[in-house]
């Protein structure tokens, strides 16, 4: 039973840490976005596509932590 809730602890954790920052790097983008926006309107073709596929890099890290931690609850 000790071994179960270890696993259960290390899940929670893989996939905590793997969603908390990358929720903080998508808010870094966006308001870097933003600002980037307020300054020179003329460039929103450029800086939109800049920012969402930082922002889709962002996200992988979260989509590989939530493996991992699907990982550490089956497969371990």
């Amino acid at each position: 039973m000790e071994t179960e809730g270890m696993r259960m602890l290390a899940m929670a954790l893989a996939i905590w840490v793997g969603a908390i920052w990358p929720g903080v790097w998508v808010g870094l983008i966006g308001k870097g976005a933003l600002e980037a926006l307020w300054r020179n309107p003329e460039a929103s073709g450029k800086i939109q596509g800049l920012a969402i596929l930082s922002m889709a890099f962002a996200e992988a890290v979260a989509i590989y932590a939530l493996v991992v931690s699907l990982i550490i609850g089956f497969v371990i």
